[in-house]
């Protein structure tokens, strides 16, 4: 299948979640045999139109004069001919340029709004990106929501949710023994000290530890409440960790708490959902992680702080496990091939 991948900025030249997922999707589908090209602003010097990476074709439909990028794009998409084009809406405008260019090469039309897009839901070209593709995918009810909000129907929208590594899950080793775990970039939307102030009212129960994973520039804030809540010597803040660094930590935990304002897709706590933790979540309205641990035996949802302390102390009456297989389907070559079998459903050969 010659699949064209179209977002305006990719990594390096993007840190957004949602672009790190549009290319950990190229490379897979590329992985897996298919032509696979990516039509981006360049970034690399302007001796050279295409690089390859992991796989990849990446193809600069400019280096500069980024308002060139819509005209050049449709006329690429036609001469090109790909079974399927797949686009961000970052912007939104670059949806209606790849849709007239996926017209012209009789392709699907496939958007992947993730839901970080910079501007996507303030732009006027927002309505009119979410109509126009063939399927619109999300990765969390959350997203569906807003998307259909701005005009998407029903039946042209699907969840598609992040996958992970589950045989570096079985693979890594557990870390030591902590009763909760929290993991996320501490920034204005982690609101970690909805955990703290929970678990400074359990401090009277002996022998449970914390750790903290991640940094920003919240952490000496969030720090120095800890030790003015007096769990300080019970709260590790262990700083920014590779993956398997956080497998080991997760795998050693019993419970992981989500209390973080924003999160399209809660990836860190589903990592630590297949690593065994009881989940227990803060529902935030920004936040689509309540969506990975309903109707879930080993997860408990909250709807306000006060009750995040007997949610705790609830979620240690479960067995510590260090692996839960049912998290199996979130593994990356299901979550590819889902992605796969519905380019097949919009028509793609």
């Amino acid at each position: 299948m010659r699949i064209a991948v179209v977002f305006r900025s990719p990594p390096p030249q993007s840190d957004r979640d949602g672009a790190a997922r549009l290319k950990r999707l190229a490379v897979a589908f590329a992985d897996r045999g298919h032509d696979v090209t990516v039509y981006c602003v360049g970034w690399w010097g302007e001796d050279t139109r295409r690089i390859h990476l992991d796989g990849v074709t990446y193809e600069a439909v400019v280096h500069d004069r980024p308002a060139l990028f819509y005209t050049r794009l449709t006329g690429l998409l036609a001469r090109h001919r790909p079974d399927v084009v797949l686009v961000s809406p970052d912007p939104p405008g670059t949806v209606v340029s790849a849709r007239i260019g996926a017209l012209t090469a009789r392709a699907p039309l496939v958007c992947d709004w993730y839901g970080d897009e910079p501007g996507a839901a303030d732009s006027g070209w927002a309505g009119t990106a979410a109509r126009l593709p063939a399927r619109v995918v999300t990765p969390s009810e959350l997203q569906r929501t807003q998307v259909r909000e701005r005009g998407a129907s029903g039946e042209r929208t699907v969840v598609v949710p992040n996958g992970i590594d589950f045989s570096l899950v079985e693979s890594t080793a557990p870390g030591e023994r902590c009763e909760v775990v929290y993991a996320r970039d501490l920034d204005e939307a982690a609101n970690l000290e909805s955990l703290l102030l929970a678990l400074a009212e359990l401090r009277g129960q002996d022998g449970w530890t914390a750790t903290v994973v991640g940094d920003g520039p919240e952490r000496e804030a969030y720090e120095t409440q800890a030790r003015d809540l007096a769990i300080g010597d019970r709260v590790e803040f262990v700083g920014d960790l590779d993956r398997e660094d956080r497998i080991a930590v997760y795998r050693g935990a019993h419970t992981f708490v989500q209390t973080s304002r924003r999160e399209a897709f809660a990836d860190e706590l589903l990592w630590a959902l297949a690593a065994g933790c009881v989940g227990v979540v803060e529902y935030q309205e920004g936040s689509s992680a309540h969506e990975l641990v309903e109707r879930r035996e080993r997860g408990i949802r909250v709807t306000d702080m006060e009750s995040l302390d007997d949610a705790i102390a609830d979620a240690w009456t479960f067995e510590h496990r260090d692996l839960d297989t049912d998290f199996r389907e979130f593994d990356r070559d299901a979550v590819v091939e889902d992605y796969l079998e519905l380019f097949r459903e919009c028509g793609a050969e």
